[in-house]
């Protein structure tokens, strides 16, 4: 055979080929290429509509209860420090010494001149007892008795004067031991062993602060403030407050409005709001920032579905909802508040509406879906405090 004649002959094998590679063979039916595609299975969950609280949230900050600044009363030189920085002291705790000999000395002075005034006064009294009876016998003069008087009641003034000196020298020297006016947990020193202190300085020795219940402040918008006080009197002090410390805890004592300052700020708009905490064991200090959650209003009829359902594209929200033909329609929705797992949907759904929980990102819009119930069992609920989890990814 020829090179021409073997051109000539079919290509059998080639279109064999061709044919098994684009689906063409005869007997293969429209649709049908040897694979069956099977539509992917997704879990969903129907969308849930129920009252659900209204909570509001504020950036606080602690501060204790009454917060002692300690300072020397008298100069003197510091000697000693008794208590241990960061301790719970109590009312009447000796914190500081300063060295006491000089106002012992200066009291013992003072009471020395106290004798010497009370000897003179005891003088000038028998000499007018003495004169009293001889001024009706005209056996002195007037003026005599005038004198006597008149020294008398000198020397008394001179006695009083010097019992006031030694009162304060007392005072003075009792000063040298510097206590705790109030109970409460005392703060790091700000001065040592060997300083100079006194009235005239400008540092504090150091701080004692009430901090069981604590008090914590809260900046409250002039339009949260005015919504409450609308309540009627009182209705601020009988809401429950939660905190919500830095590590995301929640601590496990309840709040309550204690007061609102005077004014508004006008720089900020704010007005703080002081709650009170109980804090036994000490364990919150004055200084921290924390959230503070309360209960606000009641959001009926809400609608939720799990955070999980929720997927963030391009800055919006979206889910997949299942519709009876089994097909996935992609809606955007506006997110609300977090309750527990669940976040409340405020537009995009409906009652009754199944939206996909697990495998959004299988489909898209119009995909073809075997859906199959979503159970939380597997998985518990995450607190209803604790940071929100991330949303699913792009659909």
């Amino acid at each position: 055979m020829t090179p021409k004649d073997k051109l000539k002959q079919p290509c059998g094998f080639g279109v064999l080929v061709i044919f098994l590679a684009m689906g063409l063979l005869p007997g293969c039916k429209d649709g049908q290429t040897g694979v069956t595609l099977t539509p992917p299975t997704v879990k969903v969950a129907r969308v849930i509509e129920k009252d659900v609280p209204v909570y509001s949230e504020w950036t606080a900050t602690t501060d204790g209860l009454v917060n002692a600044t300690i300072r020397a009363e008298v100069q003197g030189y510091l000697i000693k420090q008794t208590y241990k920085e960061g301790d719970f002291v109590r009312t009447g705790q000796v914190l500081f010494e300063i060295d006491p000999r000089p106002f012992q000395a200066a009291l013992e002075k003072a009471e020395a001149q106290l004798a010497v005034q009370r000897a003179r006064w005891a003088t000038a009294k028998a000499d007018l007892e003495r004169i009293r009876p001889l001024v009706a016998e005209d056996a002195v003069s007037k003026k005599d008795f005038d004198d006597a008087v008149g020294a008398e009641g000198a020397d008394h003034a001179e006695v009083l004067s010097a019992q006031a000196a030694v009162d304060k020298a007392r005072f003075d020297l009792e000063f040298t031991k510097i206590t705790s006016p109030i109970d409460g947990v005392a703060g790091i020193a700000r001065a040592q062993i060997g300083n100079l202190v006194g009235p005239q300085s400008t540092g504090e020795l150091t701080t004692v602060s009430t901090v069981d219940p604590i008090k914590v402040y809260i900046p409250m918008s002039e339009q949260e403030y005015l919504r409450n006080a609308k309540d009627g009197p009182g209705a601020s002090q009988r809401m429950s407050l939660e905190l919500i410390l830095a590590d995301g805890s929640v601590y496990p004592f309840k709040g309550k409005i204690a007061f609102s300052d005077r004014q508004v700020d006008p720089r900020t708009g704010t007005i703080t709001v002081a709650a009170l905490f109980p804090n036994p064991g000490n364990i919150l200090r004055p200084g921290q920032f924390a959230r503070v959650r309360a209960e606000t209003a009641i959001n009926k009829g809400a609608l939720l579905v799990p955070q999980r359902a929720v997927a963030e594209l391009q800055g919006g929200d979206q889910v997949g909802v299942v519709g009876p033909d089994n097909r996935v329609r992609i809606r955007q929705v506006k997110v609300g508040d977090r309750i527990g797992d669940l976040w409340v949907i405020e537009k995009g759904l409906k009652p009754g509406d199944e939206v996909v929980v697990e495998g959004l990102q299988k489909v898209k819009e119009g995909s073809l879906v075997t859906p199959k119930p979503f159970s939380t069992e597997a998985a518990p609920p995450p607190s209803a405090h604790a940071p929100a989890p991330e949303k699913s990814g792009d659909v």
